[in-house]
């Protein structure tokens, strides 16, 4: 852990995915307006072949010559990078939660942009191309394993639920929408708890079962159309685990989360082409991510007030998000030339984000 812990601050990771059918038309899979400057991959250069109308000051890229931004972050992944790949950069934050710290890992970006495939992979199960959940639950499984022969034993509680339209849907209940779902702060004040009332929680012991309920929960997840993705989501969704363990040699205890999410597409109203219930929606899509933004610039710059109760995102994530965790947030980015403003404001929100500091985490332990 002290490798995480010189990181205090939230790490971004940007992602760019390969260009899919027919995007690869007439461009032989080359993205021209890319480039990927160092052998460490941690740059990004971003430039913009045609001047549709880009009327706005830079301020947060190095403007490199008129049409060039760059930007740094904690790792790129180029688009021929690998699930597995990813996730080797990931692996030891999702120990941590095993050491009983909170972890949150999060990818944001518009529609289309490859969170859903990062987060959870591919719709039809692929072992090589499964996402970041099976695969974090199924190393902490493995590690579990190790740990049984010095004394210890461990329960794993998971939940699935999602934000649509700043209500909260349980997507691994029996869908009756008749129970309402609240969330409540327990525990006491140095350590308080986020719980969501009526929600489902599933005891998981094996790997099979989790991609059950990750099958479960897709099923439930609401899906509509907007013009930017045909298979997009229109809501948050957070997959929590919960690890408590005990040594029943030294009685020593500890829990830790593990919350890894899904993020609604942040693209601009006007690109979404939505209206009337999907107009709704797209504003409070825009309203969760806003406020997500707000709160992490009040953390960054020691606000005596983080408004996490602006939104049921923020509130569910607070203890994820303020000094207690360790935070990795991915920016996913579309390689599509016609994407290019969205992804300069994805990757703009990433800056403000990595420069975040908040806080070192700590450990729960008993």
């Amino acid at each position: 852990n002290t490798i995480q812990e010189l990181k205090g601050n939230i790490r971004v990771f940007c992602r760019v995915r390969p260009l899919l059918g027919e995007e690869l038309l007439g461009s032989d899979g080359t993205i021209n307006h890319m480039a990927f400057p160092d052998a460490d991959s941690k740059m990004l250069e971003l430039e913009k072949m045609s001047d549709a109308g880009l009327n706005e000051s830079c301020l947060t890229a190095n403007r490199k010559g008129n049409n060039k931004y760059e930007f740094a972050f904690d790792k790129v992944f180029n688009p021929d990078s690998t699930q597995g790949q990813v996730f080797e950069e990931i692996c030891q934050l999702v120990q941590s939660a095993l050491d009983g710290y909170n972890v949150c890992i999060f990818a944001y970006g518009q529609t289309g942009s490859g969170k859903t495939f990062t987060m959870e992979g591919p719709s039809q199960f692929s072992p090589e191309q499964t996402g970041m959940i099976p695969r974090a639950v199924v190393q902490i499984f493995e590690s579990t394993q190790d740990l049984i022969s010095k004394g210890w034993q461990y329960e794993f509680e998971a939940s699935f639920l999602e934000i649509y339209n700043e209500t909260i849907r349980d997507l691994l209940g029996n869908n009756s929408d008749d129970q309402k779902h609240d969330i409540k702060m327990t525990g006491s004040a140095d350590k308080k708890d986020v719980m969501v009332t009526n929600l489902t929680t599933v005891m998981v012991t094996s790997e099979d079962q989790v991609h059950e309920l990750l099958r479960k929960a897709s099923h439930n997840r609401a899906v509509a159309e907007t013009k930017c993705n045909e298979r997009s989501s229109r809501s948050h969704s957070v997959f929590r685990l919960k690890i408590s363990g005990v040594n029943k040699h030294t009685q020593e205890a500890c829990i830790g989360t593990l919350n890894l999410v899904d993020l609604a597409g942040s693209e601009r109203l006007k690109d979404s082409g939505s209206e009337g219930a999907r107009l709704k929606e797209t504003q409070a899509i825009n309203k969760s991510l806003s406020t997500l933004s707000k709160v992490i610039m009040a953390i960054a710059n020691k606000d005596g007030y983080i408004p996490y109760r602006e939104s049921k995102l923020t509130y569910l994530l607070q203890n994820s998000l303020g000094g207690n965790s360790k935070t990795l947030m991915f920016v996913n980015v579309s390689p599509k030339e016609e994407c290019f403003q969205e992804t300069l404001n994805s990757l703009r929100f990433a800056t403000k984000v990595n420069q975040c500091n908040i806080g070192t985490a700590q450990k729960k332990a008993k």
